[in-house]
C-alpha cells in the first residue's frame, strides 16, 4: 500500500513473519537509538554514518521514495573523518593524501594561542546551547504530560511540521482510474471506456512495478494521496481533467498511454465505480464523473457548503458530479 510500489515490494511484502519483525526492531533502533551515536565518540560516529546510509540503502530498495533516500545519506557523510575516507584517494610522496597529512602535523606542531574568534564562537556555542535547553523545558514537560497537546509550544513558529504522511499504513488500496469515453451518451451500457496509463503509478494488474529513484513522478506519487481525500482537497485533478479533455500536449507528456491519440478527446472522463463487493469510498474519487462541457463549472455534492460565492465563479476545464449509483451518468447541460 505505499504510494508507489516498485518490483522488490511484491516480494517483501510476502517474505516471512519474521524478517517482518526484523525490519521492525532494525528501523526503531536505527531511528530511535541510533542518533545518540553522534555524541559517543569518533568510532560510534562512524557506525551511525555506516547504518544510517545502510538504512536509507534498504529504504531505496524496498520502495519508490525518488530522491528523499538519497538527499537523507548526504548529512550522514559528516561522521566518516579523513583518517576514514583517506583510502579513498591515492597515498605517496607528493599526492594529495600525504599534503594534507603534512598540514596535519604542522597544525599539531604549532602551539597558538587561542584566537579571539575562537573564544567568541565557543561562547556562542554554550550560549546557544543554554537557550535551546531553556526553551525545551515546556516542550519536554508537554512531551511527558498525561493531558498532552500536540506541538502547542512551536506551532506558531511554523519551522517545522508534524509527521504526517505516513503516521499510519493502510492495509487495502484505493486506486484512482481515469477513464474516457468518446461515446455520445455516457451512461449508455455499451459506452466504451478506455483508461490512461500513468508512467508509474499502478493501474493495470498485469503490468510490473516501476523503478524511479532517485527520479521522481510527481503526479503519480501525487494520485496516491488523492484516492484518499475529497476533490476539494486536490482541484489540480479537475485542471488535469480539463487538459486531457482538450488533448493538452503537456499534460498528455505526463501519461505512458493515452488512448485517444490520433484521435479526437474524449467527451468525458470518469473515476469508474469499485467492483461489487468491495469496499465503497467515502471520498468522491468513487462514482463521480469529469465531463466536459462548453461553460463548465463543479457541481458540489452539497450545494449548502458551497458559497455563494462559489457558485457565481465561473470554472474551466471540467465538470465533477456524483452519481447516486453505481454505473449511473452525470447530467450534460
Amino acid at each position: 500500500t505505499q504510494p508507489v510500489p516498485n518490483p522488490v515490494a511484491y516480494y517483501l511484502h510476502h517474505s516471512p513473519w519474521w524478517l517482518h519483525r526484523f525490519e521492525t526492531l532494525s528501523n526503531h533502533f536505527i531511528e530511535l537509538l541510533v542518533p545518540f551515536f553522534l555524541f559517543l565518540g569518533r568510532r560510534a560516529c562512524i557506525i551511525h554514518g555506516l547504518l544510517q546510509i545502510l538504512f536509507q540503502g534498504v529504504l531505496i530498495i524496498s520502495g519508490n521514495l525518488g530522491f528523499l533516500n538519497w538527499l537523507t545519506m548526504v548529512p550522514s557523510l559528516a561522521c566518516f573523518d579523513d583518517a576514514t575516507l583517506g583510502f579513498l584517494f591515492p597515498s605517496g610522496p607528493g599526492s594529495l593524501k600525504d599534503q594534507v597529512l603534512q598540514m596535519q602535523r604542522e597544525i599539531r606542531g604549532a602551539r597558538s594561542k587561542p584566537r579571539f574568534g575562537s573564544v567568541v564562537r565557543r561562547a556562542a556555542n554554550v550560549s546557544l546551547g543554554v537557550l535551546l535547553a531553556w526553551l525545551s523545558v515546556p516542550v519536554v514537560l508537554n512531551l511527558l504530560s498525561s493531558r498532552q497537546v500536540m506541538n502547542t509550544h512551536f506551532n506558531s513558529l511554523h519551522i517545522v511540521n508534524a509527521y504526517g504522511t505516513f503516521r499510519s499504513i493502510t492495509r487495502e488500496r484505493i486506486e484512482v482510474i481515469l477513464q474516457g469515453t468518446a461515446s455520445a451518451n455516457a451512461s449508455a451500457p455499451d459506452a466504451v471506456w478506455e483508461d490512461y496509463e500513468f508512467k508509474c503509478k499502478p493501474g493495470d494488474p498485469s503490468r510490473r512495478p516501476c523503478l524511479m529513484s532517485p527520479y521522481h513522478y510527481r503526479l503519480d506519487w501525487l494520485m496516491c494521496f488523492a484516492a484518499f481525500q475529497t476533490y476539494e482537497q486536490n482541484d489540480w485533478i479537475l485542471h488535469l481533467a480539463g487538459k486531457l479533455l482538450a488533448s493538452d500536449p503537456e499534460a498528455l507528456s505526463l501519461l505512458a498511454h493515452n488512448p485517444f491519440a490520433g484521435r479526437p478527446p474524449p467527451r468525458r472522463l470518469r473515476d469508474p465505480p469499485p467492483p461489487r463487493g468491495s469496499l465503497s469510498s467515502q471520498f468522491s474519487w468513487h462514482n463521480s464523473d469529469l465531463g466536459r462541457e462548453e461553460s463548465s463549472s463543479i457541481t458540489h455534492p452539497d450545494p449548502k457548503r458551497q458559497s455563494q460565492e462559489e457558485q457565481g465563479r465561473p470554472r474551466t476545464g471540467a465538470q465533477l458530479c456524483r452519481r447516486s449509483q453505481p454505473g449511473s451518468s452525470c447530467p450534460v447541460g
